[in-house]
């Protein structure tokens, strides 16, 4: 049985292939990044997360980036805006990671040549976002995978929706969306489609099994079914109807994208926040976390044959949520975090429940975790299926729990002056064995890590305003969010014009970690897949917004 050869591949050898193509490992150097900088226009942004802005043309656009690549620089977002009604064309923009904080490249396109390099040579996660791009605005990048990752025959072929002149509320008649998947040729081999519509009330999502018997060969995944058009939405608000809009992105994930948010529009805006609202920003980020891990943790017992497990943690992923509602008036402390502070402050005498809560939660998971690592069922369906090499980890820039599950070390709250976790010093989990008992492992440890960083919080909880006045100023003024939610980094970028958004740009980490799955499912069997992608638990429509 061989794999038909296909540009369009993106599973396989890490160590071949057009989208490992200028990934070997690469000396870092250390050049120092305004030396790297100084050839272009570029300006310091402010904001609580160190950026940098900078204009490059089309032409020195792979030269910039593989600098920084070679610097360490990974891609954190990509995603474009239109100009045409400033008698431009279209602009790239590109978020990339550095060790100093975050490069904001902005590449403009003319309108009748709107294409670009391909970045998927540097960066692999650009190869989905660069297809997503193409779908929803129309530039195009030079690669050789021109499959539409977005649309599904909802609007015509050339339309589209990202535009500014397409109405939000513009709809077209349904058409024909052939997606060409592909194929795996030999002998024995089947195909197996599982959705996009499943048994469960999950999001949708098409994914295309290649196996000889149970065995994996191949699996390509299709999403791009829940489309919000959040990013068109976002247009024309007011920061203040943004930051609720912001607060809707990911349910889940609700105070990484508010803070995210409202660290750009700060940002833009050049404000400071007041330290007791940046506490109280953390407080509920790490609450959050907790509750997302609780659940999973449950889920993961239940697909390994526990369902003992998915009852206790959820009972106590249940605790967690009434205990938000009454301390901060929201089960997902939704509309807590707003631009220029908090909406409101804890709620009275609720600090003792808390930190009781704490010690409850230490107690209960402490002897869960012993449960699970003593139950010989699970550990057997744990131990070393869906396992994510480092090496490979690296190369497809995977983030978040599931990226430090593989020995990545990412983590946006060790950012240089990310208030207040610098005096916190969050204890970041690593392990290397890549699978989805180290996927399990790291959520236990965060879990714990979380409430040591809660009961520092709580200790020391600053007094003092809650906020401080925000507005928007009428000049042309932008500002970039980078928060790391349970799953991963959230980021949000933001530009602002007349008082209001003019553009805005939110980033779910589900990009860079969705293509990992395809590896990490590779030589398990059929059944272990619902169990390797509860692991990761990645959003549907986070790679959709």
């Amino acid at each position: 049985m061989t794999n038909t050869p296909d540009p369009r591949s993106t599973t396989g050898d890490a160590q071949a292939g057009p989208l490992f193509a200028g990934l070997a490992d690469k000396p870092t150097e250390a050049v120092p990044l305004e030396r790297v900088l100084a050839s272009y226009p570029w300006r310091a942004l402010s904001g609580a997360v160190p950026a940098w802005r900078v204009t490059v043309q089309r032409d020195s656009l792979m030269k910039l980036a593989d600098t920084l690549a070679q610097r360490g620089a990974r891609l954190a977002a990509l995603w474009g805006s239109d100009e045409r009604d400033r008698a431009g064309g279209s602009t790239l923009h590109l978020a990339l990671a550095v060790r100093e904080g975050l490069v904001w490249i902005e590449c403009p396109l003319a309108a009748d040549d709107a294409v670009y390099p391909d970045l998927s040579p540097l960066f692999a996660p650009a190869h989905r976002m660069q297809r997503g791009l193409y779908a929803l605005l129309g530039i195009r990048a030079d690669a050789n995978d021109q499959r539409r990752w977005l649309r599904h025959g909802a609007w015509p072929a050339d339309a589209f929706p990202l535009r500014r002149d397409v109405s939000i509320d513009r709809t077209w008649p349904q058409t024909s969306d052939q997606y060409a998947f592909v194929q795996v040729a030999g002998d024995g081999v089947h195909e197996i489609p599982v959705g996009p519509v499943h048994a469960g009330t999950i999001e949708p999502g098409h994914f295309r099994f290649s196996i000889v018997g149970e065995k994996v060969l191949r699996l390509e995944q299709r999403l791009g079914y829940k489309h919000k058009g959040i990013d068109k939405r976002f247009v024309g608000t007011t920061l203040e109807d943004g930051a609720r809009l912001a607060a809707r992105v990911s349910g889940d994930s609700s105070c990484a994208f508010s803070w995210a948010y409202a660290m750009a529009a700060e940002g833009a805006c050049g404000i400071e926040v007041p330290i007791r609202a940046t506490a109280l920003r953390a407080l509920v980020l790490e609450r959050e976390r907790i509750a997302n891990h609780l659940g999973d943790l449950g889920y993961l017992g239940n697909d390994g044959g526990l369902t003992f497990g998915l009852m206790q943690f959820m009972r106590l992923k249940e605790d967690v949520l009434r205990l938000n509602q009454r301390a901060f008036g929201h089960r997902y402390a939704m509309d807590l975090i707003i631009p220029g502070g908090v909406a409101r402050d804890l709620v009275r005498d609720s600090v003792a429940p808390l930190l009781a809560q704490c010690d409850e939660l230490q107690h209960e998971v402490s002897r869960l975790r012993d449960i699970y690592d003593d139950h010989a069922g699970l550990q057997d369906r744990f131990q070393t299926c869906g396992r994510l090499e480092p090496p490979l980890a690296a190369r497809l820039g995977v983030i978040g729990l599931a990226g430090r599950a593989s020995a990545q070390r990412h983590d946006a709250r060790v950012t240089p002056g990310f208030a207040p976790y610098p005096q916190l010093a969050p204890n970041i989990v690593l392990l290397d064995a890549g699978d989805v008992a180290a996927r399990v492992v790291v959520r236990f440890e965060e879990i714990f890590e979380s409430l040591r960083l809660i009961r520092a919080l709580l200790d020391t909880l600053p007094p003092g305003a809650l906020s401080t006045q925000i507005a928007a100023t009428q000049a042309r003024s932008c500002g970039m969010g980078w928060v790391e939610g349970w799953r991963g980094e959230s980021i949000v970028a933001l530009e602002c014009e007349g008082g209001h958004v003019r553009h805005a740009h939110a980033h779910d980490p589900s990009w860079q970690n969705w293509p990992a799955l395809e590896h990490a499912i590779l030589g398990n069997i059929v059944p272990d897949f619902p169990l390797i992608n509860k692991s990761f638990n990645l959003s549907y429509s986070g790679a959709d917004l």
